[in-house]
């Protein structure tokens, strides 16, 4: 695997360096071709935080995964897990896709790690789409105390997602 390490507000040393391709790298096992992948991770500091950002573009998909700590080594410990996790537990979404002849660039001939997540959908909601405002949007989102929001923006007429990110901010999704 191939490696594009940067920092922000954070030089990231030699002995950095090292750890994070020593950790991310172990992926590497899940990869048909893991010279042709690149993973981009990020350092970052907010505050007192140390924040490490991984994302892997592979053909159809990406891997991506963020995770905050005080200590920056149990920050990338965590990250790798994260994406090693999200590998595992969608092996079986990946061989479905696979077996309709979609080749995603894994090798999923690895032990399938059993679970106790269940990724079943377990409520439907309806929701009427009333167009409004991002502002107002903004509003509504806050008042029924949710991390994001689906409404209608009354300036494009499409179907947007708002939500609220880690930073305090808010991001909105626009359709097409």
């Amino acid at each position: 695997m191939k490696f594009n390490i940067h920092g922000k507000k954070v030089e990231v040393t030699e002995p950095i360096r090292k750890y994070i391709e020593e950790k991310i790298g172990r992926l590497d096992k899940y990869f048909e071709n893991p010279s042709d992948v690149t993973a981009t991770v990020v350092v970052r500091i907010r505050g007192i935080e140390q924040i490490v950002e991984v994302t892997i573009p592979i053909q159809k998909m990406i891997l991506r995964a963020e995770e905050s700590h005080s200590d920056l080594y149990a920050a990338i410990d965590i990250v790798s897990d994260k994406i090693e996790r999200q590998i595992r537990k969608n092996k079986t979404r990946m061989n479905k896709r696979t077996s309709k002849g979609e080749d995603l660039g894994f090798d999923l001939s690895f032990d399938e790690m059993k679970e106790d997540e269940e990724s079943n959908i377990v409520k439907r909601k309806e929701i009427e789409m009333k167009p409004m405002s991002e502002e107002e949007a903004i509003l509504q989102m806050n008042l029924i105390g949710h991390e994001f929001f689906v409404f209608k923006n009354v300036e494009s007429g499409e179907v947007d997602v708002l939500y609220k990110r880690k930073d305090g901010n808010y991001g909105i999704i626009e359709t097409k």
